[in-house]
């Protein structure tokens, strides 16, 4: 009586035992899942937030900037404002470190880019100035984007 007691005991230890780990696979699956949606996102909406920043540039050297113009810059940085926003409660340090450079770039040429449409630049800031500083981003997206694929997985790290 007590081999059978003993014997269902440690089979009922062996299925809690398997329950768990099943539990955290399916956790680490969650985890990569969400991280890879929030990357997704984040690298998306921080490349167009780039592509918005080149557009309005542009806009400026050819015509004045109308309403829609900046509503439609002020649109791709507050897209990438909620994914950035999302990535630092998600992203290892790694990751988080290149989306912070990518984040603080695109906020220094947002930043020009208003100063200069509101004729209020600062010292050596004009649209070659800006156009420069816009272009040297896709560099550091290039590098958030390794890290974000390094932490997935998909690459190895160089």
């Amino acid at each position: 009586m007590g081999g059978s007691f003993l014997t269902q005991r440690a089979s009922e230890r062996a299925k809690r035992r398997e329950i768990e780990l099943l539990r955290d696979q399916e956790e680490v699956r969650e985890n990569l899942l969400l991280r890879r949606t929030c990357y997704m996102e984040l690298n998306r909406d921080a490349r167009q937030f780039t592509t918005a920043l080149n557009r309005h540039l542009h806009v400026m050297r050819e015509r004045s900037v109308e309403e829609t113009d900046s509503e439609a810059l002020d649109e791709a940085k507050g897209a990438h404002r909620d994914r950035y926003s999302e990535a630092q409660m998600i992203a290892p340090d790694e990751v988080l470190a290149r989306a912070s450079e990518v984040n603080q770039a695109l906020n220094k040429v947002y930043g020009q880019v208003k100063r200069l449409e509101r004729q209020e630049a600062e010292p050596g800031e004009t649209v070659a100035t800006a156009v420069q500083a816009q272009a040297e981003i896709w560099d550091m997206l290039r590098a958030m984007r390794t890290a974000m694929r390094h932490d997935l997985g998909v690459t190895a790290q160089e």
